[in-house]
């Protein structure tokens, strides 16, 4: 249960919240909580009680000591708080003073400064291990007053402190290294100090070798903080001293002398050089203190040092030493806070924190942040604490801890860096701002206002609307910002950075802002075109501007969608550039198109549609085009070539009025496709026949003849062409389309009625020769009654020879006599007699052939075949004569049963089928129908087994059409091929 002093010292502790120097604008953001309402420094008292006043305190990684008034050492390891010791001191100097303990940041190494209590004392150095019980005094260190320690952060080793620097009170500085190993637990290697402007060794070398650097040259200038790094990976190393009114800075290469690192070489160039390197500030007091902050990896970044005006504060650098003579940036001197600025009341000692001092009085301590200089944190100390002693910070562990006479407490830091993003942006400094609010969405919110605001304050305008689409801040409310300052291009970049964080599925908004920049761009390039600009730079910008805008993906997405009432924007300003160059970017190039034809631009229609190469416009606007500008349509068609289907244009071609100047274009067009490209559509032959019909006979009769005599072959409709052409009288042609369709006899008679010759061409067409014989006849018939000319109807006759003078001669008239066909007559007659004697001839030639056969016949009858005992079966090779046989004239024998197993397989399902039918019969044949005489006069057992015969022994399967069948067959089946190369084997 918490006591009530415990609870008076709780009250004590006060957290002061920092508040902006302005309040904050607010943000997008609700029911989001800004404030941490965690205490940011909070006190905790170590349950451990010293045996007697402490006097002095140490702390490093996690291993404390105090030196308390009773000569004791108090050491206490905290992770075993259990578990601490005392050693007593005083007893080894009784005349001396103990002015100081300093600890190394391993917690291995202490050491005790003493001072002379009297005129009998003398000032020493005492050495003590972590592990050890027993001081040792350091040698070479008599009349030395050491006030301040800068140890090695670079050392780990538990047994040597490594290089470490000394400061005495009398202001000279000392190197030296300490060593605890079994036979001695500590040797000092060397010591050196120097005395602007020049050095003196004291006592000879043999008692202290090296050097004294001389701060105070000659009086006494206590030294009252030392700190040394390294700069970077580098040999380079950078020393900080202070007495209470200076600050020094030095840097140089350190030398590795027997492998041991030394930093006297750091000190050699000043000995020559001006003192100049020191930051100095009048102080009463006789103290000062030098703090430097440490990051995660030991890296110091900046330091602090308390004197009695303020703290001075600066951010390290140590390689801009290379052009001036100061190793830090931005140094500056923080005020103590006001009810405590008195030349009295200073601050005893002070912990750096990354963005805090905690400064300890007698009786409080106060944080105070070092952006703003602002108090954040007091905490005041009961008098039954006793008075504050120390307050220090573990350099390992970076925890903090106050020391009064009596007690230990330990100071937790909770997000110290809180409102260091609040103070950041309150200075303007945005980028830190951010870097320090933990990605918070609220806070980064407000800093954006407040960093865009700022710059819309300042009149940049466009940078402010880059920032503004970044918060959560009123969209209505920013617009309107840049309308009442006319700032259209800032107002675009808005809406521009607006439109990239718009996700895609918030149509809505994206659609207004597509059409309110499109509107923007639209009015600054109107504006600039009434104004005669042109051709300036900045109407070329704002247009290439405006092309980037409209190719962005979100943009063109959403111009599918909208592209109607930007078409209306575009049309109203009178931009039908901008208006052409959308429709191509939107792919929409039907109103590009319909654009130039509305212009009455119909050139540069036809050149879109060839440079889009899309049939479906052509098809849609080749109506128009080809009413209005036949020639240029039919060059851009027949550039197309195969792109386009003529029958997809025959609407366009029809709708053409019907004069010659349309009529030659559109036959020029269908001409070149059937020509180059072989189309065989019948609507466009039948359609290019129309044409030739009602306008260009001659084309059309070239046309017939091209497509030649073959109704199968021909492209066109050829009953359409026949009616077309009779209601054309077209007589030529019809009398070509009959001969197609097979009308010999209406082809001639047509043909009479124009032209003799066209009507002979037409009788030789049939290739049966009785139907040209006819329609000869039907030519001489027309002739021979028209004229009676006996030399014409001769002329028949040698035309054609399928007429004979007999056919011809009904044709004339009565009064002919007989004697005007004498010659004919007897040609005739002479080639009938040549005939007969053919018929003869052949007569005795087929007489002599059947006797021939007859004679064959009878000595089949006659023939016979001699079988031997030793004859074999060619299939089984088995004596022929143990069964039934089969005998061939190409002296090929088999067994029955053998040629009849062969013989199955090869034979066709229907024979097949039909054979095992006749041995199913034969083999239920009872004796009664044994002795049944078939129609053909024989038993019905030998008319089953002549059937039987009949199919199986119709030809020798060696010698006749089988074996030939067989020919690309192999003698070995793969079935047996394995076996048989076994056997050869």
């Amino acid at each position: 249960m918490t006591s009530i002093f415990d609870q008076y010292e709780q009250a004590s502790q006060v957290s002061q919240r920092a508040k902006p120097s302005e309040p904050m604008t607010s943000s997008g953001y609700i029911n989001m909580q800004m404030d941490d309402n965690t205490p940011m420094f909070s006190k905790q008292k170590m349950n451990f009680n010293p045996s007697d006043l402490i006097t002095h305190v140490a702390v490093a990684s996690d291993y404390l000591v105090l030196a308390m008034a009773n000569g004791k050492l108090f050491r206490l390891d905290l992770k075993k708080p259990d578990q601490h010791e005392e050693i007593e001191y005083t007893k080894f100097h009784p005349n001396s003073k103990l002015s100081g303990i300093f600890l190394d940041p391993l917690g291995y190494h202490l050491l005790l400064a003493f001072a002379a209590r009297n005129k009998d004392g003398y000032p020493e150095l005492v050495y003590l291990h972590r592990k050890s019980s027993k001081l040792k005094p350091v040698s070479k260190s008599k009349n030395y007053e050491v006030t301040e320690v800068g140890w090695n952060y670079e050392n780990t080793s538990e047994n040597s402190t490594g290089p470490i620097l000394l400061g005495t009170s009398q202001g000279h500085i000392l190197e030296t290294e300490l060593e605890a190993d079994s036979d001695r637990m500590f040797t000092a290697n060397q010591q050196y100090w120097r005395q602007l402007p020049n050095y003196l060794p004291l006592y000879g070398s043999r008692e202290i070798d090296g050097l004294i650097f001389d701060i105070g040259h000659g009086t006494d200038m206590p030294i009252t903080g030392i700190q040394f790094h390294r700069v970077g990976n580098s040999s380079k190393f950078f020393i900080f001293i202070t007495t209470p009114t200076r600050l020094y800075q030095f840097i140089g290469h350190a030398v590795a002398t027997d492998g041991k690192l030394s930093l006297q070489s750091i000190f050699y160039p000043y000995l020559t050089t001006p003192e100049t390197g020191f930051q100095e500030i009048p102080s009463t007091l006789k103290y000062s203190r030098l703090q430097f902050f440490l990051d995660k990896n030991n890296v110091p970044k900046t330091f602090a040092w308390l004197t009695e005006p303020g703290v001075f504060y600066g951010q390290l650098d140590p390689t801009s030493q290379q052009n001036s003579n100061t190793l830090f940036t931005q140094g500056e001197l923080i005020n103590y806070p006001a009810e405590t600025e008195t030349k009295d009341e200073a601050p005893l000692s002070f912990v750096l924190t990354e963005f805090h001092v905690l400064l300890m009085y007698s009786d409080k301590v106060k944080a105070i942040s070092l952006l703003n200089q602002e108090l954040v944190y007091e905490d005041t100390y009961s008098s039954a604490h006793g008075k504050l002693k120390n307050i220090i910070k573990d350099p390992k562990r970076k925890t903090i801890w106050a020391v009064t006479d009596k007690a230990v407490f330990r100071y937790k830091v909770v997000r110290e860096e809180r409102n260091v993003w609040r103070i950041y942006t309150d200075r303007e400094q945005f980028e830190l701002a951010k870097e320090y609010c933990h990605h918070n969405p609220v806070f980064v919110d407000v800093i954006n206002v407040k960093h865009a605001e700022l710059l819309f304050s300042k009149g940049k305008y466009e940078d402010s609307a880059k920032i503004y689409a970044e918060t959560q801040s009123s969209f209505e409310t920013v617009c309107l910002k840049f309308l009442e300052k006319e700032q259209t291009n800032a107002l675009k970049v808005y809406l521009y950075q607006r439109l990239e964080a718009l996700e895609e599925d918030e149509k809505t908004l994206i659609s207004m802002i597509v059409i309110w920049m499109t509107e923007l761009y639209l009015s600054q390039l109107g504006l600039l075109r009434r104004s005669g600009k042109e051709d300036t730079e900045q109407y070329h910008q704002i247009q290439s501007d405006f092309e980037v805008f409209l190719l962005h993906p979100k943009v063109s997405k959403c111009m599918q969608h909208v592209k109607s009432v930007v078409y209306d924007l575009m049309s109203s300003h009178g931009d039908k550039q901008n208006l052409i160059k959308l429709t191509l970017i939107n792919e929409d190039y039907e109103n590009v198109v319909a654009q130039h034809i509305y212009r009455k631009s119909y050139l540069e229609a036809l050149s879109m549609l060839q440079t889009l190469k899309k049939p479906e416009l052509f098809y849609q606007f080749a109506p128009v085009l080809m009413e209005e500008t036949p020639k240029h349509t039919a060059n851009a068609l027949i550039a197309q070539g195969a792109r386009l289907s003529p029958a997809k244009l025959l609407p366009a071609f029809l709708s053409c009025e019907s004069d010659k100047v349309h009529v030659d274009e559109i036959i020029r067009y269908l001409e070149f496709m059937q020509q180059n490209y072989n189309v065989k559509d019948r609507a466009i032959h039948n359609y290019l026949l129309t044409l030739y019909a009602e306008h260009d006979h001659i084309s059309l009769m070239r046309y017939l003849e091209r497509q030649g005599q073959d109704v199968t072959l021909v492209n066109y409709d050829v009953h359409y062409a026949l009616r077309l052409c009779r209601e054309k009288n077209l007589s030529e042609a019809c009398v070509k389309l009959s001969a197609l369709l097979g009308l010999w006899q209406g082809a001639v008679e047509l043909a009479l009625q124009v032209d003799l010759n066209l009507a002979k061409s037409v009788a030789n067409m049939p290739d049966e020769p009785e139907m040209q014989r006819q329609m000869w006849l039907n030519i001489a018939e027309h002739v021979i009654t028209k004229n009676q000319d006996l030399h014409e109807a001769m002329s028949f006759l040698k035309e054609c020879s399928l007429i004979k003078i007999e056919d011809i001669l009904p044709f004339f008239s009565d009064v002919v006599t007989i004697d005007h066909f004498r010659e004919p007559i007897c040609q005739s007659l002479e080639e009938y007699n040549n005939q007969i004697e053919e018929l003869k001839a052949e007569m005795e030639d087929a007489t002599k052939s059947a006797e021939y056969v007859r004679s064959e016949i009878q000595s089949f009858r006659n023939r016979s075949v001699m079988v031997l005992v030793t004859d074999a079966c060619c299939l089984c090779e088995i004596a022929l004569l143990l069964r039934p046989f089969y005998l061939f004239p190409c002296g090929h024998k088999f067994h029955s049963d053998c040629l009849l197993s062969e013989i199955q397989p090869i034979l066709g399902p229907a024979r097949r089928n039909k054979l095992a039918d006749l041995q199913r019969q034969l083999s239920v044949l009872s004796n009664i129908e044994l002795s049944t005489v078939t129609s053909s006069g024989l038993p019905l057992r030998e008319a089953l087994r002549n059937e039987i015969d009949d199919i199986v022994a119709s030809e020798c399967v060696f010698c006749g059409e089988y074996m030939i069948n067989c020919i690309d067959k192999p003698f070995i089946d793969d079935a047996d091929w394995d076996r048989l190369m076994r056997e050869w084997e």
